[in-house]
């Protein structure tokens, strides 16, 4: 069997040897042909080849730094064009997605061929700090979306699937909510998160918050409906609440002094803000439809300088 992992780089080439001798070791004798495609995000470091020359790697070096998720698709979409394998492994290349796990992922993969196979993450190893607000994250993407995402990056592929994914716009922003959008099938196995090989982290709070928005632009027309629901919820509520005081203060009589006109004011204002945001809403997923959305297949060529 032919499998091509596909990897991410910014400046991580010392983890990514580290990676790649330990998945040879792992699979040497086993009847598989492993063979890595790596996609060099426009590293400030410069890749050398000479450390890499005993495997079989491929890279494809960026013009410009484009982030980890669009790497990830421009790497799906170069092998589209250039396929020569049974499966496909995506993967980080610092080493948290363990290589020990592909061969977990080989075994779904015989029971349910034709799906898409996601590690699903049974333990992490990140601080209490960014657990916590992964914790958040999860909370709010369902809470706008109405899906869960339970898997990052590492999954497996089979090849003939590949094609179809790189035609999906959002594989742009993120792999994994791209997959859920274009309803290909899939499916998960929990697996636990390992650690680092060699370096420190590149992500940030900043880049976090970022990859979070991206996940939920996946879902922008849900996320709108949601938002505009919520924003009729304001509207009807603050009219109800006026209907309600006007009937305490001229039917009932029972209104302080001062308190109706101040209990409408503050109504008023949660109905202005109700109908902007949903005005505001409306126009952004409207203008939105005006223009092409960005097909990563027929335009990834674009952002690749050289590969060697």
């Amino acid at each position: 069997m032919k499998i091509k992992i596909i990897l991410p780089v910014f400046n991580d080439w010392e983890a990514l040897r580290l990676l790649i001798e330990k998945t040879y070791q792992l699979y040497h004798g086993k009847p598989y042909h492993i063979s890595f495609l790596a996609v060099d995000d426009c590293s400030s470091i410069p890749y050398n080849k000479e450390d890499f020359k005993d495997y079989d790697l491929e890279v494809l070096h960026l013009i410009s730094n484009q982030g980890h998720q669009r790497a990830i698709a421009i790497g799906l979409s170069y092998f589209a064009d250039h396929n020569d394998a049974d499966k496909v492994i995506v993967m980080d290349s610092d080493g948290e997605d363990q290589p020990e796990h592909i061969e977990a992922l080989l075994e779904k993969a015989e029971q349910e061929p034709e799906k898409i196979i996601f590690a699903q993450r049974k333990k992490r190893t990140e601080s209490l700090l960014f657990r916590v607000f992964y914790k958040i994250y999860k909370f709010v993407f369902k809470l706008l979306t109405g899906n869960i995402i339970t898997f990052g990056n590492y999954s497996l592929i089979p090849a003939k699937q590949v094609k179809k994914l790189a035609n999906v716009s959002e594989l742009w922003n993120h792999y994994p909510g791209a997959i859920i959008r274009s309803r290909l099938p899939f499916d998960s196995i929990p697996l636990d998160r390992g650690t680092r090989l060699a370096g420190k982290s590149k992500m940030n709070f900043s880049s976090l918050v970022l990859h979070g928005m991206s996940a939920v632009s996946v879902f922008v027309d849900v996320t709108a409906v949601r938002i505009v629901m919520f924003a009729a919820f304001m509207i009807i509520s603050s009219v109800v609440g006026v209907l309600i005081v006007l009937y305490f203060k001229y039917v009932l009589g029972q209104a302080t002094p001062g308190w109706a006109t101040s209990v409408i004011s503050g109504l008023f204002i949660v109905f202005i803000q109700g109908f902007f945001i949903a005005m505001f809403i409306l126009f952004m997923v409207l203008s939105s439809r005006r223009y092409t959305s960005f097909i990563p297949y027929f335009g990834y060529k674009k952002f690749i300088d050289f590969v060697e």
